[in-house]
């Protein structure tokens, strides 16, 4: 059975449309920063993010198309992102934020 070319194309692109994104946490006074999310399986060691000299920590993910579910784990807490587009919930029922790539 042949493939629809309008669907090959669509996977095609999809994986393709990555989008950087900037995400910025303020937290001059933690240890470690890190970004959990969709993205990631909520893993804290994937994304570990970089310390600025002002105290802002800065990570910048290739994401693809879509809504993702995120937030910052600081010092091991779960810190929502103010900048965000939006506020969810995870699958264990806590608040976290929400981006939308296009």
């Amino acid at each position: 059975m042949h493939s629809h070319p309008a669907t090959a194309h669509h996977r095609y692109s999809a994986h393709r449309n990555l989008r950087p994104v900037n995400f910025i946490c303020q937290a001059p006074q933690a240890r470690s920063v890190s970004l959990v999310g969709d993205f990631n399986n909520w893993d804290p060691t994937a994304h570990p993010m970089q310390r600025m000299p002002d105290g802002a920590w800065l990570l910048k993910v290739e994401l693809r198309h879509g809504h993702h579910r995120y937030a910052f784990l600081v010092d091991g807490v779960l810190t929502l992102d103010p900048r965000a587009q939006g506020i969810t919930r995870n699958d264990q029922g806590e608040r976290v934020s929400l981006i939308a790539v296009s």
